[in-house]
């Protein structure tokens, strides 16, 4: 090659790299390759990062009721006397009633016929427990159930004071049912298998409660009728043999509860060697556990239902948070306690159990309708959950049979009580003047023949007192 022709082919070359660059450079700037010349606008500077602002005081919750018009007419005393004088005289009621009705926001008693005579209250007492409980404890408690390993071969099923447990799985919407053994038996199974084990032995251990199961003051068949169930730490949907209100319970409501799990364990797949028998868990290690609804569901299901059981399981929590035994006897002592601490004169009081259910029980109209006022009390805005508990009349729970043709109807909320020979209600009316009156009736000397002539004269003045201007 001559030096000419070298001379002209590195020329070329070098065009052919000059040209290629530069058709680099111009895609690069139109940033169709990689690089770093852009005729695109330079990017903006980041924004600074947010501030996060300082703790400030919080604004006021707003309430969810309204507090009470204190501009609202009170009703004249002696108009609401004649109300009262007219019902302790009416023959369906018997010869032994007590009443007294109080303005709310006052406190003054406005008519009354022996309001501090002790009588038989049936089941108004669970107001009593409703505020002790909602007072002594955490409305946000949940009650466990859990699951506890032994030894190599043995498990405990552990009540922690759920008697609504389901006996599948549980409905977190639910109070009845909320915690279910198919759940617990499938955590159950799966920390099992983690172990490589797959028999066991099962244990039932329901020791938190102590003391018998059923109160020495409740007839025989209350459980055979379905009027209560034995109290225990544990049991399926409120120990119950069938679908119902008013149904059979099971005498053993713990050992039910653990031949129940026993079944949902095999489905998931662990063998339960033998039947399950009683047992202690002391030191085991947990495996698994399941909660029950809070602690105010639970209140609110046995004031809206009267629910002589459950009444009971929840005493004995407050009987446990005041260090006192899990029993009937440690149940009521807790619960007056309890309330004498919140300002209530409990002297002369007497609770033979929670419920009500028991004979020998007596409480005055006047002690009755402190604590119902208290519930009502803006100072005690924990008890409104009381108040709001108890049912609607012509709505809810045990009224909604009652007053729906009463234009007291969704006007007054009221804790029942129904006893042979007892019929008593306890609760508050909102008056014509939108005043609002605690009123409590009691009547334990009712004649033969059933609640239903008794509870027609109470209701007739309940709903005298709701629609009385009494100017």
């Amino acid at each position: 090659m001559t030096m000419a022709t070298a001379a002209r082919v590195a020329g070329v070359g070098t065009l052919v790299v000059v040209l290629a660059a530069g058709a680099y450079a111009t895609a690069d700037a139109y940033d169709v390759v990689p690089g770093v010349v852009t005729l695109a606008p330079p990017v903006p500077d980041p924004a600074p990062f947010p501030t996060a602002p300082g703790a400030v005081e919080p604004t006021a919750v707003p309430r969810v009721l309204g507090d009470l018009d204190p501009q609202a007419p009170l009703p004249a005393a002696p108009q609401v006397q004649a109300l009262v004088d007219a019902l302790v005289t009416d023959a369906r009621l018997g010869p032994s009633v007590g009443v007294t009705v109080v303005d709310q926001l006052t406190g003054e008693v406005l008519a009354g016929h022996q309001p501090d005579a002790g009588r038989v209250p049936a089941s108004t007492a669970k107001v009593l427990t409703g505020v002790a409980a909602l007072t002594a404890l955490d409305p946000a408690t949940t009650l466990p159930t859990t699951v506890v390993r032994v030894d190599a071969g043995t498990i405990a099923l552990v009540g922690g004071g759920d008697m609504m447990l389901a006996a599948g799985a549980g409905d977190p919407a639910a109070t009845v049912g909320h915690a279910g053994l198919a759940d617990l038996a499938a955590a159950t199974a799966t920390a099992l298998a983690q172990q490589g084990v797959t028999t066991v032995r099962l244990v039932v251990d329901d020791t938190l409660f102590s003391g018998p199961t059923q109160s020495p003051g409740w007839d025989p068949s209350y459980v055979r009728d379905g009027f209560a169930a034995p109290v225990t730490a544990l049991a399926v949907d409120i120990a119950k043999l069938r679908d119902g209100e008013y149904v059979p319970r099971s005498p053993d409501p713990s050992l039910a509860a653990g031949e129940a799990f026993a079944q949902r364990l095999a489905e998931a797949g662990v063998t339960v060697d033998g039947k399950p028998r009683r047992g202690s868990a002391t030191g085991g290690l947990e495996l698994a556990r399941v909660e029950s609804a809070p602690l105010v569901d639970v209140v609110h299901y046995f004031l809206e239902t009267s629910d002589n059981t459950i009444t009971e399981v929840v005493s004995r929590l407050v009987a446990l948070d005041a260090g006192l035994p899990a029993s009937f006897d440690g149940g009521t002592q807790a619960v007056l306690h309890q309330v004498s601490t919140l300002g209530v004169d409990t002297a002369g009081a007497r609770l033979v159990d929670a419920s009500g259910l028991a004979a020998g029980s007596s409480l005055s109209p006047a002690l009755l309708a402190d604590v119902v006022r208290l519930t009502t009390d803006p100072q005690h805005s924990a008890l409104r959950d009381v108040a709001v508990g108890m049912p609607v009349a012509g709505l809810s729970g045990t009224l909604s049979g009652r007053y729906t043709t009463s234009d007291a109807r969704g006007l007054v909320r009221a804790k029942t009580g129904s006893l042979p020979n007892v019929t008593s209600l306890a609760g508050t009316a909102l008056d014509a003047q939108r005043r609002q009156l605690v009123f409590v009736v009691m009547a334990d000397q009712t004649p033969e023949g059933g609640q239903w002539a008794p509870r027609q004269a109470v209701d007739a003045f309940v709903s005298q007192l709701a629609s009385c201007g009494c100017r």
